[in-house]
């Protein structure tokens, strides 16, 4: 993927210096400005570090973040469920509360496959409501041998998407063009194992496989950067990713974007929504 400078170049973009932000870091997962379990047969671990996530054909499970952010990123390491995982979608999302017809939204989901087959990380954004904005990428390592980073950067200038420190996706912020960016409801975070078989795995094709229940995923070392807590001090990191990080971007997106709502001319017919065209 990214060479080491190009690595080098992306941190000091996308960290916050130290004057102008908050960071929330949990010592247990689950204590002060961390996490909570909310629904479903999940639990904590003895050490406080990890939550589990568990589905079975009763119940899916779920955890949400204590605080809000307006403006932050997120880090989580997450390992997705092993072996035939086909029907399960495990999610990392920020949400706005209150009303579901104007709500604001950035979502990963993972969604599961047959025993061998890659893993799919399915990514939209909603703005008052609205979505269909959704770009999935075939991840180019096993995401159940171990745990690795997904990270949600959401400023006023744009939304990005961070895999082990490898940016796949930007949304820039368009709302002087007429395209809606969320930008004034506050979201909290939020964690959940569920069943889609219905459409998450080859479209539905391949359906949930029950014997392989309970199934597992497990998140830790969640932080949260947010500069709303300290006044709205915006720096150049904020505004810009430079040339190097930019080219790890494109590289990531030529080798391993399988879906491009942009590129899908039976959705749309008259054209590819306008910030497809903008940069």
């Amino acid at each position: 993927m990214a060479s080491a400078g190009s690595m080098k170049a992306l941190v000091v973009i996308l960290c916050i210096a130290a004057g102008t932000a908050h960071v929330v870091v949990a010592g247990r997962i689950d204590d002060g400005g961390g996490l909570e379990v909310m629904w479903g047969g999940a639990s904590v671990s003895p050490d406080g570090q990890v939550i589990s996530l568990s589905l079975d054909r009763s119940s899916g499970s779920g955890f949400r973040s204590r605080d809000t952010y307006l403006y932050a990123r997120i880090d989580l390491q997450i390992k997705l469920v092993p072996q035939n995982s086909a029907g399960t979608v495990a999610t990392c999302y920020m949400m706005s509360e209150g009303s579901w017809e104007a709500h604001d939204e950035i979502d990963l989901e993972f969604l599961g496959n047959e025993t061998g087959q890659p893993y799919t990380l399915h990514t939209n954004v909603f703005t008052n409501g609205a979505g269909q904005k959704e770009q999935q990428f075939r991840l180019w390592f096993d995401p159940t041998a171990g745990f690795h980073t997904y990270s949600i950067v959401w400023t006023p200038h744009h939304i990005l998407v961070v895999v082990d420190g490898t940016p796949i996706r930007e949304l820039r912020n368009h709302a002087d063009k007429g395209v809606a960016y969320p930008s004034w409801q506050p979201m909290r975070v939020h964690g959940s194992l569920w069943d889609a078989e219905d459409w998450a795995t080859q479209g539905g094709q391949v359906k949930t496989d029950w014997s392989q229940a309970p199934f597992v995923a497990q998140y830790r070392n969640f932080t949260a950067v947010s500069t709303a807590a300290a006044g709205g001090g915006y720096g150049q990191e904020y505004v810009m990713m430079d040339a190097a990080a930019q080219e790890a971007m494109r590289r990531a997106r030529e080798s391993y974007m399988t879906y491009d709502y942009c590129a899908d001319g039976r959705r749309f017919p008259q054209g590819a929504p306008p910030e497809c065209y903008m940069t």
